[in-house]
């Protein structure tokens, strides 16, 4: 008789953890977790953010942090030199690394020791660049598999140094992204090596996303995200004053922190909308999805950065759409996989300060506008975008376990 195996031990390997902004990453572990998945966190930065989502107190995962670089040189030569002499295999496989920064050197050496002494099986890593850099030099080292989420930035903008994206793709397991949109993109930057990369949505427990009917609700609008120029929350203030000017009866409530909250004051203050316009300053998730179901819609002008940085598919506007809050984006890489303009939602052209006024004046005006976009929004929502059954996937494509419980790198005789 056949003996049922363990699930497969993986290490999901996050720059840093947890993070405000991140609360796909948590969904996901939870979902992994629920199905019997064992789940080590580690995590490659510390973490400064004040404000962290309540779902955390649910991650039964250990999490382990990286010292970021060794106190002095001599530490790193020390554990390069321990694994040239006893792990010649790993050592000669640093050849293929090309070119290799020191800090994720180091880091890579610690975190090959960590999983082969936890009997870690498998590597994911969120973000095609520092975890997945050091993702990979980890599989080089010790011969794990590892695959990664790609997302927005990650793909999209323009750094500065070569993030190696076309060795990632090449050498990972498998590669998923979360839109169809970066789909294309890659496989059109990367060809072959990209062939391979598959497409799942992040997304949501639904059940502790209840749907509220938006039909009779006070005339609030409402901005959640990072205050930097890819949310573009400066046409969202440009919008506002359009429906100042034409009387409109409203409030406009903007959620987050970031660089450019001194520029948006000012912003404010020029047009005179401080009676109007409120930075609310980051909030717990708990809060922010109460004035989700408080607002009369929530609108989403992403735009394209001038570095190339961009939103990916964000995650607001999921959260939104489950919770029955009429939404207002731009059609910005995935987001018109999400949105069907007219029927789960209302989509703008980039920077259009008018035609955004003039959309938000439609749906704060209709109540019966509201109902509709908000019911075809959930039903897209249950549709791709369970959390449960799209971990699941991720899932399917880990490795198969292997057939002898993996043990601590040989040493040479």
């Amino acid at each position: 008789m056949s003996s049922t195996r363990a699930p497969l031990k993986v290490a999901y390997l996050l720059k840093r953890y947890p993070r405000f902004s991140e609360t796909f990453v948590v969904g996901e572990i939870l979902a992994h977790e629920a199905a019997g998945t064992t789940v080590d966190i580690i995590a490659l930065r510390p973490v400064t953010e004040p404000h962290f989502q309540g779902s955390l107190a649910a991650v039964r995962s250990p999490v382990t942090y990286v010292p970021e670089r060794p106190g002095k040189p001599a530490h790193l030569w020390a554990l390069l030199d321990d694994l040239r002499q006893n792990w010649p295999l790993a050592w000669r496989s640093l050849e293929h690394a090309e070119v290799i920064d020191p800090d994720d050197l180091f880091q890579a050496l610690w975190v090959a020791r960590f999983v082969r002494e936890r009997g870690i099986e498998h590597l994911h890593a969120h973000f095609a660049t520092v975890a997945t850099t050091v993702a990979r030099l980890v599989s080089l080292m010790t011969g794990l598999t590892y695959g990664f989420t790609a997302h927005a930035k990650d793909i999209y903008h323009d750094y500065p140094e070569d993030q190696q994206l076309g060795l990632k793709l090449r050498d990972a397991a498998y590669v998923v992204t979360v839109s169809d949109y970066n789909v294309h993109h890659l496989r059109a930057g990367f060809g072959g090596d990209a062939a391979a990369v598959t497409r799942i949505y992040n997304g949501l427990d639904l059940d502790a996303m209840p749907f509220r009917s938006p039909a009779e609700r006070q005339p609030l609008i409402l901005g959640v995200g990072r205050l930097i120029e890819k949310k573009g929350f400066d046409v969202l203030i440009d919008a506002c004053r359009r429906l100042a000017d034409h009387g409109l009866d409203f409030r406009c409530r903007i959620i987050g922190g970031g660089e450019r909250r001194a520029d948006l004051e000012r912003q404010i203050a020029e047009l005179g909308l401080e009676e109007r316009v409120e930075l609310a300053g980051p909030l717990p998730r708990e809060q922010v999805q109460a004035a989700m179901q408080e607002a009369a819609v929530l609108a989403a002008p992403c735009v394209v950065g001038a570095d190339g940085n961009r939103d990916g598919m964000p995650t607001v506007l999921l959260e939104a759409m489950a919770l029955g809050t009429p939404t207002i984006a731009t059609p910005v890489t995935g987001i018109p996989e999400l949105i069907e303009d007219g029927r789960t939602g209302l989509l703008v052209e980039e920077r259009d300060a008018r035609g955004l006024a003039s959309s938000l004046h439609r749906v704060i005006e209709d109540g019966d506008l509201r109902f509709r976009l908000a019911m075809g929004a959930r039903r897209r929502i249950e549709l791709d975008f369970d959390i449960f059954e799209n971990a699941a996937r991720l899932r399917a494509l880990f490795p198969a376990r292997p057939a002898s419980d993996a043990v601590p790198l040989r040493r040479a005789s």
